[in-house]
């Protein structure tokens, strides 16, 4: 039988395309298994933080990735990136990946853009000085604050902070969110407040958020402010003179007579009108308070006993409140009901004499109470 050189060539390819193929499908299961197979364990912890940066292309963060410890080979990431299509799909951010996470699943997370979130949260009547300890806690943010920023001028709230965001960027926006916030309710005003000007509104706003923690007191709080400057009466609020002593940062214990007999400029048992600026940084319920307060004649308020306060029109409603709230006082340091109230605080001590704003005779000030006082009046003749 003759030799046929197409048959030889024939049986030769033939061999050819079947090594190719296996050796195809042992590639191919090779690369699934690495696509889907766990990946590098952590070099410390269960997690490892990579950022990538807006932008960069996909050689870029694969060389981010590998640099990171969390993939492998560069190649066979963008080799996958570019199969599944994800390469044009990555988005950038803050990623925490696990530890052994597969290639399949960090291409996952990166389509999805399951990025780490931040959050740093100025809480209501807080100072600016607190505002920088906040800020310079946060281990993920950079650079300095230069100077603590003047009160009222930063809007409390929750803001989203990134890894390597300056702490002063997140100043500028707290900045910018005050002074937007601040017009919208600046327009808003009703004739009813006493404030002149936005900066007056806020110094009043800020002494109306430290006074009482709960929202649905602020307005009846701002009332009783602006009652007591429309009259000319002065304000004597605790919190002004504690920020006239530490200039926000928190004084952690009662105030002692001799503080408040100290002459300061926030000392408003001392000056009439508004302390020279704010006392912290209020919110949106206590400016809107203080530029729509209700028309209410209260002149008095003192704790109540249940984290609120009792207002009053008249000495002799106030002096009721007062009784009330030293029986509570009573009951709660364990003193049967004809002991005299226990005295916790020198401000307390000091409520029978305040200068031009003595505390009426048989008031008596129970530990604990913000109670705002009528000044004795002027001399006859």
């Amino acid at each position: 039988m003759a030799f046929e050189p197409h048959s030889g060539r024939k049986t030769a390819f033939l061999a050819a395309t079947a090594t190719f193929s296996t050796f195809l499908i042992i590639a191919l299961v090779a690369a699934w298994s690495v696509f889907y197979a766990p990946g590098p364990a952590a070099r410390e912890g269960e997690t490892t933080i990579v950022s990538l940066p807006s932008g960069a292309g996909v050689s870029a963060i694969a060389a981010t990735l590998k640099s990171a410890g969390v993939i492998r080979s560069t190649d066979m990431f963008k080799a996958a990136a570019t199969l599944t299509g994800a390469d044009r799909k990555l988005r950038a951010g803050e990623y925490e990946v696990p530890s052994k996470t597969s290639l399949r699943s960090i291409l996952v997370l990166l389509v999805e853009g399951r990025v780490v979130r931040h959050y740093v949260t100025l809480p209501e009547g807080w100072s600016s000085a607190q505002a920088v300890e906040i800020l310079n806690k946060q281990a993920i943010l950079t650079g300095t604050i230069e100077a603590v920023p003047e009160e009222a001028s930063l809007w409390p709230d929750t803001y989203e902070i990134s890894r390597g965001e300056t702490r002063a960027s997140v100043i500028a926006r707290m900045r910018r969110a005050r002074d937007e916030n601040l017009a919208r309710l600046w327009a808003a005003r009703s004739s009813a407040t006493v404030v002149r000007t936005p900066e007056e509104a806020m110094i009043l706003a800020s002494i109306v958020e430290k006074e009482t923690g709960l929202a649905a007191e602020r307005p009846r709080v701002a009332a009783v402010f602006t009652n007591r400057l429309r009259s000319g009466m002065r304000l004597e609020s605790d919190p002004t003179i504690e920020y006239g002593l530490t200039k926000g940062v928190p004084l952690r214990r009662g105030l002692r007579r001799s503080e408040l007999d100290r002459p300061n400029a926030w000392n408003t048992y001392q000056i009439d009108g508004l302390p020279p600026t704010a006392i912290s940084n209020p919110g949106r319920d206590a400016v809107a308070a203080v530029l729509n307060p209700p028309s209410t004649s209260d002149i008095f308020f003192v704790a109540d006993g249940s984290g609120g306060h009792a207002f009053a029109r008249t000495y002799e409603e106030h002096r009721a409140n007062v009784a009330r709230w030293r029986a509570i006082e009573r009951q709660r340091a364990g003193l049967p009901p004809e002991a005299p109230a226990p005295v916790a605080s020198a401000t307390a001590e000091a409520g029978t004499t305040s200068g031009a704003a003595a505390v009426p005779p048989g008031v008596t000030v129970p530990p604990g109470a913000k109670v705002i006082r009528i000044p004795a009046p002027a001399p006859a003749g």
